[in-house]
């Protein structure tokens, strides 16, 4: 994720004189919208049912099929015209035994968590040293097969910004260590949870690993017992653990989709899309990865159906993508399907809420959203002002499933929510539906339909 980014200080340069102006009737609905929305409970309320009614939703689990069922059926009784869902293929995965102690110099019991496609240590555990590296870069250092009979533990912490700036430095640790690690000789790789909290709960999350397994076992340690380990090395020891992971390639499975739309009056093959992620890790309930964002999707296309004194132009489509936590999997897939039936060029915007559910402060848009069409999305942003919503300058991509279809040229906004706490819940068993704030839930709401109503009923391109 890229740096808190600054605020528009002047006018956007326009290309040419033909500007098609976002109506009064237009900004009207939009401001009626706003200020109802603002009190509807119906995001916070979709999150309650899936958090509760079925949890959480790994790929290949049981909870993952019940997910997908809840969903077409939520999206049908919330009115969607239609709902309908695409198959993804993908490789299963699901983590067994996980335990930890170390050995030497005096007996403790670690916390730990198996990262995304782990493979097994043998059955029993493995016993070796830890080598310490601060980060990924000092292992990049370590000749290769120096680490024999080792286990190699990174421990560079995650920096905490608003804006989750700090993720992506920290976390080539979690995607890339296995191999590093590998490549310089190690058993086994361990790193500190790429998160920003102080409780004892390790961190899951993807690595680079598609199908198969990482080249060696690959577990993340909470954060107060990555700390123990460093003070033991600091006093001196050299701490050996076991450490007993036991995983499962599930092989070739079947995900889905989940697609619902509301229909656009004059221009219905058209379409905006915004969504969320359907899946979760499995240690948690999936409350703010992406749970919530999930249910201001769900909760915005129904809202605007239900309120809007109009029909918008457009079609809104909301997606649910699958597989998100294992590689973008049902993105890619949704992407590749749009290219090959030729429909791809009808995506006019979109955008994911993929960021927990903390209030949206910020408004960004794509370098490639026409010149033409950015006073449409400087429009949007003054009516979110109310909201604490301000414009922002920088590029985005519009969420981790917009990627592949940003990549395809489809232009993106980011509604850029306050994420300050976000990484102390992500990837743990604490993401849960009471960490959810209803005030926050209902701003997000507010603000997500100005952005899809206005989006979808302004005439004009945005490309």
């Amino acid at each position: 994720m890229a740096a808190v980014a600054a605020l528009i200080l002047t006018a956007p340069v326009l290309a040419n004189d033909n500007i098609i102006p976002v109506s009064k009737e237009t900004k009207d609905i939009a401001t009626h919208l706003r200020d109802k929305a603002i009190d509807d409970d119906s995001a916070y309320e979709i999150l309650k049912s899936l958090t509760t009614e079925v949890g959480a939703r790994h790929p290949g689990t049981p909870g993952e099929k019940a997910g997908i069922e809840w969903a077409i059926n939520k999206l049908k009784a919330l009115g969607f015209d239609k709902v309908y869902t695409e198959d993804v293929n993908m490789n299963g995965w699901l983590r067994g035994v996980e335990t930890a102690e170390i050995l030497l110099p005096s007996y403790q019991k670690l916390i730990i968590t198996a990262l995304g496609r782990s493979k097994s240590t043998p059955e029993g555990g493995l016993e070796a040293d830890i080598v310490h590296f601060k980060t990924y870069a000092d292992l990049e250092k370590a000749l290769d097969g120096s680490l024999k009979g080792k286990i190699a533990f990174i421990s560079n912490r995650m920096q905490q910004l608003k804006d989750g700036g700090g993720y992506g430095p920290a976390n080539i640790a979690r995607s890339k260590g296995h191999e590093l690690a590998a490549q310089k000789g190690a058993e086994a790789l361990l790193i500190r949870s790429i998160g920003t909290d102080d409780h004892r709960n390790p961190h899951t999350g993807a690595t680079n690993v598609a199908m198969g397994y990482t080249a060696v076992p690959a577990v993340a340690l909470s954060n107060p017992d990555a700390d123990q380990l460093v003070r033991l090395m600091d006093y001196g020891h050299s701490p050996k653990i076991r450490l007993n992971i036991q995983t499962k390639d599930l092989g070739p499975i079947v995900t889905k989709n989940v697609i619902g739309e509301i229909t656009g009056r004059e221009l219905p093959n058209e379409v905006v899309v915004i969504g969320g992620h359907l899946d979760s890790w499995d240690l948690g309930t999936g409350a703010v990865d992406d749970g919530a964002g999930v249910a201001i999707a769900m909760a915005t296309g129904a809202f605007i159906k239900n309120n809007a004194k109009l029909r918008p132009r457009r079609t809104i489509r909301v997606i649910l993508w699958g597989a998100e936590e294992l590689g973008l999997i049902g993105a890619r897939a949704y992407a590749k399907a749009r290219q090959e039936d030729g429909t791809i060029a009808n995506h006019v915007i979109g955008s994911e809420s993929d960021f927990g559910a903390g209030p949206i402060y910020g408004l960004q848009s794509s370098n490639n959203v026409s010149p033409n069409a950015i006073h449409v999305v400087d429009t949007m942003a003054g009516l979110m002002g109310k909201l604490g919503v301000s414009r922002r300058s920088g590029d985005t991509s519009g969420g981790p499933d917009m990627i592949p279809l940003a990549a395809l040229g489809v232009p993106a906004l980011n509604l850029m929510q306050d994420g300050t706490d976000y990484f102390d819940l992500h990837h743990t068993p604490d993401d849960t539906f009471d960490k959810v704030n209803p005030e926050h839930m209902r701003q997000n709401l507010a603000v997500w339909t100005v952005f899809t109503f206005i989006a979808a009923e302004w005439p004009g391109s945005f490309k």
